[in-house]
């Protein structure tokens, strides 16, 4: 199935929003609750499987909702069509402060692997799917478990990520990550997981014990923010944040709880 040709505008900094303008009959494919705002002319449905083919049974739609489970990722997907005769306006924004970032699937060779919580939006006709990574370490250590997500398709699809984004293109080399950096990458690119550095680093170096490696050639999306690294550092300062711990600069944190009254 050709993907629709939407188009798109995105707005914003840190905090952004992707704006799809459908033409009539056209739709757009989205995770349940991304949706910010639309315009009177498009309905929306909830449906099993991304409708990139419109003869699949209802068997092998239950089979795919399941591998979406799997993932992490919610059973239904969000359809958005144009019932209007005009052009009409829907928005999307990701969940968390990061980037939108467009890819348009022909010009990476008709698939991308990434992330399981990745994927914002995309034109009909992109095909989501589940792989599956092919080292036992990999999966164990990597920081996205087994399961990565496939899209394919000739279509565009809209990921997001946390912090800014920076496209690296690889010629026959290798990129050492860590392991929650990685938004998405080519297929053709191999993926693996080895130890990160000797034993004081690993107890001492604060980079984790493990380093995600990508070798060959293609490209890679890369976020400087993961977001397990935010939601930990919210996490430790979360005694703080509700005055039953030390503060930064913790005399003058007591001073200032003294004053407050607390």
């Amino acid at each position: 199935m050709n993907a629709h040709q939407i188009d798109y505008t995105v707005y914003g900094d840190d905090m952004q929003a992707v704006e799809i303008t459908l033409d009539n009959g056209e739709t757009v494919i989205a995770e349940a609750g991304a949706m910010n705002w639309m315009e009177e002319g498009i309905s929306y449905e909830a449906r099993m499987g991304d409708g990139s083919r419109p003869d699949e049974s209802l068997l092998n739609k239950l089979f795919n909702a399941g591998k979406r489970l799997i993932s992490g990722e919610s059973l239904f997907l969000t359809h958005f069509t144009n019932q209007a005769a005009s052009r009409k306006r829907v928005t999307f924004a990701s969940p968390y402060p990061g980037k939108i970032i467009p890819v348009d699937l022909i010009k990476n060779g008709g698939e991308l692997l990434c992330q399981k919580d990745a994927f914002l939006c995309a034109a009909l006709g992109v095909q989501l799917d589940i792989a599956f990574t092919k080292r036992f370490g990999a999966g164990l250590f990597g920081g996205e478990g087994f399961i990565l997500e496939r899209l394919s398709g000739n279509g565009l699809v809209f990921l997001h990520a946390c912090g800014t984004v920076i496209e690296r293109k690889l010629q026959n080399e290798t990129l050492f990550i860590d392991t929650g950096c990685i938004v998405a990458f080519s297929p053709g690119l191999d993926y693996d997981i080895q130890v990160a550095g000797n034993l004081r680093s690993v107890l001492f170096g604060g980079e984790g014990i493990f380093l995600a490696t990508l070798r060959g050639t293609g490209t890679v999306l890369l976020q400087t923010l993961p977001f397990s690294r935010l939601a930990d550092r919210i996490i430790r300062q979360a005694p703080s944040l509700m005055g039953k711990g030390k503060e930064e600069g913790s005399i003058l944190g007591g001073i200032g709880r003294f004053i407050d009254g607390r």
